[in-house]
């Protein structure tokens, strides 16, 4: 009996389609990464960015290939030469920065997680809807080729009904050392830095969920150390993900249907393969062609610019009403959770 077949991948290509000219808001790690993984990869040129601080933005713009730094996030976004906003702030800047993208008539891609809460991600939303532009949330894993294979499988019904998913996605950390992940004024914590990724996949793959059940631990001054979340959608589909910043996890990803199931290879944030069990047994996919690491964040730029192309004002693939579930999970998750004695670091 032949192996399971699969579909192709149907991401937007790097190169070849359209192209837009890109500004970026904070120029951190992750904005370096985009920026080169952009100029690498596709035909997406990112030609300002802008910073508080100037020598910050002039620094960056050097070592990244971009034209034009600003100091003022307004100015940058009502310059014509960028026709879209690329918000790579801390969590806690995502609303005020995405919203001065937007009223400059600019559509932005917005680092996950799209906002705080649940209402912060309307207020985009509705501020994207009412100036015609779209604003989609960075989720670059759910643009990567492995994911769009995976969605084709599930809509195709290759293993049946899905009754049940798994995520796992956690990476130690020293929380006695200052930074965003420890402090809780820009959102630090699990649960919107990388517990994102593992509620994202359980999400994807099951659909939206209606009922939300967590447990974990939060110190007092509201970094949340830890969480595992089980959720049920209204058809009966149960998932759990896990999150934590006390400790390191494979980063994997299943799901099981009726009449098969999948498992990431890969820690499932990253381009990876996976692995399709059905009756008529099991098959790897894999393609050594696509960048691998960050370099994947190329992908939704691309993806983003095609539907800018087409007229979109909501990405198909991870829309507002997708990450504004995501919050509530995420929400629903913070308020289960128990306040632990002191300010404990995870092992290094």
């Amino acid at each position: 009996m032949p192996a399971p077949a699969f579909p192709s991948a149907d991401n937007a290509p790097l190169r070849g389609g359209p192209t837009l000219r890109w500004g970026v808001i904070g120029p951190g790690e992750i904005a370096g990464d985009f920026t080169d993984a952009l100029h690498r990869h596709t035909d997406q040129r990112v030609v300002a960015v802008a910073s508080r601080r100037r020598e910050h933005a002039e620094a960056f713009a050097r070592d990244h290939g971009v034209d034009r730094a600003f100091d003022d996030a307004e100015a940058m976004a009502a310059s014509p030469d960028v026709d879209v906003v690329y918000v790579a702030t801390p969590h806690t800047r995502h609303l005020p920065d995405a919203l001065t993208a937007i009223a400059a008539g600019k559509h932005v891609l917005v680092e996950k997680p799209l906002a705080t809460t649940v209402a912060d991600a309307d207020r985009i939303a509705e501020a994207a809807a009412a100036a015609g532009v779209l604003a989609m949330e960075a989720l670059w894993t759910r643009y990567l080729p492995h994911s769009t294979v995976i969605a084709r499988l599930l809509a195709d019904g290759a293993i049946g009904d899905v009754r049940l998913a798994t995520a796992d996605v956690a990476w130690a950390n020293d929380l006695s050392a200052p930074g965003r992940m420890s402090d809780p004024a820009l959102g630090g914590g699990a649960l919107l830095d990388i517990g994102v990724y593992a509620f994202w996949f359980t999400q994807f793959v099951t659909g939206h969920p209606v009922e939300r059940s967590a447990t974990g631990s939060t110190r007092a001054d509201g970094v949340d150390l830890d969480a595992a979340v089980v959720t049920r959608t209204a058809e009966g589909v149960l998932a759990t993900a896990v999150t934590s910043l006390l400790a390191t996890s494979p980063g994997i990803g299943t799901v099981a249907g009726s009449d098969g199931s999948l498992r990431t290879l890969d820690h499932l944030v990253f381009p990876a393969s996976f692995e399709l069990t059905t009756g008529r047994g099991t098959a790897v996919w894999s393609d050594p062609a696509v960048p691998t690491g960050r370099e994947g964040l190329a992908y939704q730029a691309a993806a983003l610019a095609s539907f800018v192309d087409r007229g979109l004002r909501d990405s198909p693939l991870h829309g507002m009403a997708d990450s504004r579930s995501i919050l509530a999970t995420i929400e629903a998750a913070r308020a289960s959770l128990t306040v632990v004695d002191g300010r404990p670091s995870a092992a290094r």
